[in-house]
């Protein structure tokens, strides 16, 4: 970052002549590039940071309501949050072993699923006209306070 900042001042002196030159100072430079630094660490911070309460329904009733970080998958978020929700093969859609069942509502909501996504329902227990693979699905701010619920056959 530092090398294309240097690049920019370079091209402005370039324009400007010594005029410009004048301007751009190391302190100057050193303000701005601090200035870049805190914003970028700033708005990552505050995007990693933004989360949703997502109630997971484990196979014995229990419910454990976490916290999902927005544009995370639900297998990744269950993960993360001692869920038990096996996940074979890591979110690469190639088990079904990360099936959800969700309430209708929701369902609703949720994008289509992939002719892949079906496929692999196909090889789950307890199928449901709303189940769903937690891999495939990412958490947004519309499923905020929603119940999932994780069927008894799923590991």
């Amino acid at each position: 970052m530092m090398r294309a900042l240097n690049n920019i001042v370079s091209r402005i002196c370039v324009r400007g002549g010594e005029k410009a030159q004048e301007y751009v100072t190391e302190r100057s430079f050193r303000q701005l590039l601090q200035t870049v630094k805190t914003s970028l660490y700033s708005t990552s911070a505050v995007i990693r940071q933004k989360a949703v309460p997502i109630v997971f329904i484990e196979s014995d009733g229990t419910e454990k309501e976490v916290m999902a970080e927005i544009g995370k998958n639900l297998l990744d978020v269950a993960h993360g949050n001692n869920v038990e929700l096996e996940g074979a093969c890591g979110g690469e859609l190639a088990c079904s072993t990360c099936h959800l069942i969700f309430e209708k509502s929701i369902y609703d909501s949720l994008p289509a699923k992939t002719d892949e996504e079906e496929d692999m329902l196909d090889l789950a227990f307890e199928v449901t006209e709303t189940s769903r693979l937690g891999c495939q699905i990412l958490v947004r701010d519309e499923l905020s306070g929603m119940k999932v619920r994780i069927p008894d056959d799923s590991f």
